[in-house]
């Protein structure tokens, strides 16, 4: 580990002129020393020609490729390669604002206490007007992720700086391809990591249809399956944190475990949906055995789980 140097890591798919973009907004940071880890997810586009453009231009650029394994992976690939005391992850279609770095790593300097720093995030859209974030609630102020990540994954993977530290004490990123953010940040959560709050916009994030993995079919199979792994992960990572049931965002995660559940089960993953079930009465506490549960409980040994997901679904659409 070099102490001072922030690794900027960058994972990219078929995205070749968003990354010039991202990795120009690393490059003109005002703090350095740094080093950018571009690693390519087995790209079949113009990509891997604009990686070997930067690489070749721009010293503090490294290059890696591996076989396509979704964003988790490729982000794991570069923080082995890291080399920083502080870790930025940089998505290939978010945007570093200059002075980001240098702010976030003199935060984390003046309050050692503190593992992760992070600003304000500005939201564009396609056409790069500025937009409201109307999904979730974004750019709260917390001394710290839990119990509020339980409600919503309140900032983007652009948004924190990490120290090394403390990614070394997460571990290493799963194999997910849908909300493996989400988890890794909940997994840093239930470390008891502290947070240090600038109060300036520090980055920019895109939203946009070019090849987005969180854009899909709410109840398809395969996606499914992915929110459903992460969610009882993050389920356990909040339990190692030891929040209450009785907390309103514990109450709130199980209501999203019991809905993730139904849909689960309408699209035909009847193992899943049993697990999410299960998960959503542990965390609901006292009032997991609730008339509801036991109906739905009831309902799925009748005629299943996939049935009675495909009868609560139906059911939500008629309200």
């Amino acid at each position: 580990m070099e102490v001072d140097l922030v690794s900027i890591i960058i994972p990219v798919y078929n995205r070749g002129r968003m990354l010039r973009e991202a990795a120009a907004s690393a490059l003109a940071q005002s703090y350095r020393p740094i080093e950018i880890i571009i690693v390519d997810d087995g790209s079949t586009d113009e990509t891997p020609a604009a990686i070997a453009e930067l690489a070749a231009r721009h010293p503090e650029t490294r290059a890696a490729r591996r076989e396509n394994g979704g964003p988790g992976a490729a982000r794991e690939t570069g923080r082995q390669l890291a080399r920083g005391e502080f870790i930025q992850y940089l998505d290939s279609d978010d945007l570093l604002l200059p002075r980001k770095l240098e702010l976030q790593v003199r935060a984390l300097d003046e309050h050692p206490e503190c593992g992760v720093a992070y600003g304000i995030t500005r939201y564009r859209n396609a056409a790069g007007a500025e937009m409201e974030c109307t999904w979730k609630r974004p750019n709260l102020i917390e001394t710290a992720m839990f119990p509020s990540f339980l409600v919503s994954r309140w900032w983007e993977t652009v948004t924190p700086l990490y120290r090394r530290t403390v990614c070394d004490a997460a571990g290493p990123w799963t194999s997910l391809r849908l909300e493996e953010d989400w988890e890794y940040d909940c997994r840093v959560a239930s470390l008891g990591t502290r947070l240090a709050y600038i109060p300036e916009v520090v980055a920019e994030h895109r939203h946009h249809e070019q090849g987005r993995l969180s854009q899909g079919a709410a109840l398809d199979p395969a996606r499914l399956r992915q929110r459903a792994a992460a969610h009882a992960l993050i389920h356990g990572h909040a339990r190692r944190a030891g929040i209450a049931d009785a907390a309103p965002e514990m109450q709130h995660f199980a209501r999203e475990l019991f809905l993730l559940a139904r849909q689960c089960g309408a699209a035909g993953l009847a193992e899943e949906s049993r697990k999410l079930f299960d998960l959503s009465r542990e965390a609901s506490g006292a009032a997991g055995d609730r008339m509801q549960f036991r109906v739905y409980r009831a309902l799925a040994r009748v005629i299943g789980w996939n049935g009675a997901g495909k009868l609560a679904c139906m059911a939500d659409r008629l309200r």
